[in-house]
């Protein structure tokens, strides 16, 4: 999560709590339940088929909307830009909306960072306000071959209840995990062990995740040894979670009066991308 601001190669073959739990909103009526099941459908149809962008870059989708904070999706975008992807924006006032067509032309799924104080269960019914969207489009997509990055929101909503169950397990609030070195919701550095070697990277009020099953990687654990960063599998999917963010750009850093890490995070950022593509 970040506080809101105006701030703002890799070839995919297949296609990606303290809060108060909320519960799905109903449907309006019946029908509105079937069209979703037949969305969800056809996107477990065609989850495989990865598009690629014309100039021959593998495609990323970013969540862009009121699930998301300002700067946070733009961030998101930068990074996979720098790792060989072409990137549009999915959301209520994009041009890419959601729907199996859209998700099916993807390479990745990524649910970035949401504002400072936003409850997880916030993002969720924000997620749902877009008559476009439903929860099982995404779960089918990465069923079906698909693969899902979720950073620090997008990382707790990868969970359960809410989210989207992606996680073999589940998401919770760092800072209220036993022997955290950040116990607090603001802007920090911290301390991780990625792939056995120290990094310091930047942090908001991120989750830490509890799993374990098949296909299951932990990259990064914070320094109390909770999982910080995970890669696991999802069907015949992948999804990529990450606490901290490693998206973060140099201005992030600077508006905090923080040592810039933007440079290891992007370099973090890169394993984590590369490691979600290998099935």
């Amino acid at each position: 999560m970040r506080v809101g601001r105006a701030a703002a190669a890799l070839a995919l073959a297949a296609v990606l709590l303290v809060a108060t739990a909320c519960d799905t909103p109903p449907s309006d009526s019946n029908s509105d339940q079937a069209a979703q099941a037949a969305q969800a459908d056809e996107a477990d149809d065609q989850a495989g088929q990865a598009a690629q962008d014309p100039d021959g870059r593998p495609l990323a989708l970013v969540y862009r909307g009121p699930a998301a904070c300002d700067g946070c999706p733009e961030a998101a975008h930068d990074m996979l830009e720098h790792d060989g992807f072409a990137v549009r924006y999915i959301g209520p006032a994009e041009r890419t909306r959601f729907g199996p067509d859209a998700l099916s032309g993807a390479a990745l799924y990524v649910q970035p960072g949401g504002t400072n104080g936003q409850e997880v269960s916030t993002a969720w019914r924000e997620l749902q306000r877009d008559p476009d969207f439903s929860p099982e489009l995404v779960r089918a997509y990465v069923r079906g071959g698909g693969h899902y990055l979720g950073l620090c929101m997008g990382a707790y909503l990868a969970g359960r209840e809410p989210g989207y169950g992606l996680l073999p397990g589940d998401s919770g609030q760092y800072i209220s995990s036993p022997d955290a070195t950040v116990t607090d919701e603001r802007d920090h550095l911290v301390d991780v062990s990625w792939r056995g070697q120290p990094k310091r990277m930047y942090f908001q009020d991120g989750p830490y995740f509890d799993v374990n099953g098949p296909g299951t990687e932990v990259l990064a654990r914070y320094t109390n040894d909770r999982a910080a960063a995970v890669v696991a599998s999802y069907g015949a999917g992948r999804v990529a979670v990450s606490g901290p963010h490693p998206e973060a750009p140099p201005e992030w850093y600077r508006d905090y009066g923080l040592p810039d890490e933007s440079p290891t995070g992007l370099a973090l950022g890169e394993d984590l991308l590369h490691t979600v593509s290998v099935n």
